[in-house]
């Protein structure tokens, strides 16, 4: 049985750390090569390099009639900013993600599925803080079946430079590895940051 309904996901960050380009790799992993429908929208703050971000996506079996995600069923966190602005619109059943070392997450927000990783770490020891996106995409594909992780990756191939499609492709499978042995218990997460 085909699930039909939309799923909600809000990706959250500032200008730099390729938000945008997350959202649109993801609508394009549902469209293109899962065969399903997806919307993304886009909003940025009033400087870009910098300022806060948000990428918002919406993927269904079936024709979407709104675009903009209000309550996301997924919450990824890049930036603190972006926790702290959006966290109270998550659905109560909702899962929330975030960047170990970039966010530190408040106990009461505790209720909602949570997973974290220190994606922007593990891009700068595959060489550039700059595929921290990708290595999120990765750890996505791992902990929310959204879209098939061949089409993702397939997805990811087609969005960014060709000389760097090797090192993307090997920051996602970092990801994913890393979502994938935290699911079957084999890691267990780095204590999350916490503020009262």
């Amino acid at each position: 049985m085909t699930d039909k309904r939309e799923r909600h996901i809000l990706i959250t960050g500032f200008g730099g750390q390729g938000i945008v380009m997350a959202g649109d790799i993801l609508g394009k992993a549902a469209t293109l090569y899962d065969h399903k429908h997806a919307t993304m929208t886009q909003n940025y703050g009033p400087e870009s390099r910098g300022g806060a971000c948000s990428s918002q996506v919406i993927i269904s079996s079936e024709e979407i009639l709104f675009p903009c995600v209000e309550e996301p069923e997924i919450l990824i966190c890049m930036s603190q900013e972006a926790y702290m602005k959006n966290v109270k619109s998550l659905r109560p059943e909702g899962t929330l993600i975030w960047d170990t070392d970039l966010v530190h997450t408040r106990k009461a927000d505790m209720h909602h599925k949570t997973f974290h990783i220190p994606a922007t770490r593990f891009a700068e020891q595959l060489g550039t803080k700059m595929m921290a996106n990708i290595v999120m995409l990765g750890f996505l594909s791992a902990v929310e079946h959204l879209v098939h992780a061949e089409a993702l990756k397939k997805a990811v191939l087609d969005s960014v430079p060709v000389a760097t499609k090797e090192n993307n492709i090997h920051a996602f499978n970092t990801g994913r590895e890393y979502g994938t042995s935290i699911i079957k218990g084999l890691v267990k997460p780095e204590p999350g940051k916490h503020q009262d």
